[in-house]
């Protein structure tokens, strides 16, 4: 019984290490946020070395890790490597002054749980702090929607999507520079029928060629010595 009372105290309570270089900001975390979490959120250590960071969450057996990602070198990025090789099972969380992209995707992939802008008031924290422990990833949604904006893929390789595996072969072939005889020999139709074949496929590319439809390819990595498409 003694076990699981303790281990209920446990998870009542998130401990923290703020890696932050501003001494008024990391102070002004301790102090606010135990009072803004009635007591489940508490601050157990601090520091402004980048490169203390792991060592710290390690000693402190902390749940989750709050960095700044604009530190003196080693910087934030590396902090949160470090601290997740020392201990996979800590929560990061990074936080930034400005909503940047560039450092959000970073920071994720050094294995950051979630990214928030260091404006964001103590008691807007504690949500987050408590989603991430709970195997939750947090981003601010126009963050988000950046994020994704970028991570969609272009035009042109929509368009190479929406082709059927026959048509990227084709295609394939057309970027080779093969001549409608042998395309008509390859596919086993006759010439006039390959000739229909590539006329509607540059339709379907939005081109009007076969240089520019050797040019997409090469744009979308399909083509001569490559893997390509389908």
């Amino acid at each position: 019984m003694g076990s699981t009372d303790a281990g209920s105290e446990r998870q009542s309570h998130v401990d923290v290490v703020v890696v932050d270089d501003h001494p008024l900001f990391s102070r002004g975390l301790s102090l606010l946020l135990p009072g803004v979490s009635e007591g489940r959120v508490r601050v157990v250590a601090t520091t402004d070395d980048a490169s203390a960071a792991a060592a710290m969450v390690r000693r402190h057996h902390a749940d989750v890790a709050v960095v700044d990602l604009h530190m003196p070198p080693p910087g934030g990025v590396r902090a949160i490597a470090a601290i997740r090789r020392a201990d996979p099972m800590v929560r990061v969380v990074a936080l930034s002054g400005l909503a940047e992209a560039d450092a959000a995707l970073e920071a994720l992939r050094a294995g950051a749980a979630g990214f928030l802008p260091k404006s964001a008031d103590p008691e807007h924290l504690v949500r987050p702090l408590l989603a991430v422990l709970d195997g939750w990833s947090v981003v601010p949604e126009a963050l988000l929607r950046q994020l994704l904006d970028d991570a969609a893929p272009s035009g042109e390789q929509t368009v190479a999507d929406r082709l059927t595996s026959d048509e990227r072969r084709l295609w394939r072939l057309v970027a080779d520079g093969t001549s409608t005889v042998d395309i008509a020999t390859t596919l086993h139709v006759s010439e006039r029928t390959a000739k229909r074949l590539v006329a509607s496929l540059l339709r379907s590319l939005g081109v009007a060629t076969r240089v520019e439809a050797a040019a997409l390819a090469g744009r979308v990595g399909l083509g001569r010595g490559t893997g390509g498409l389908g």
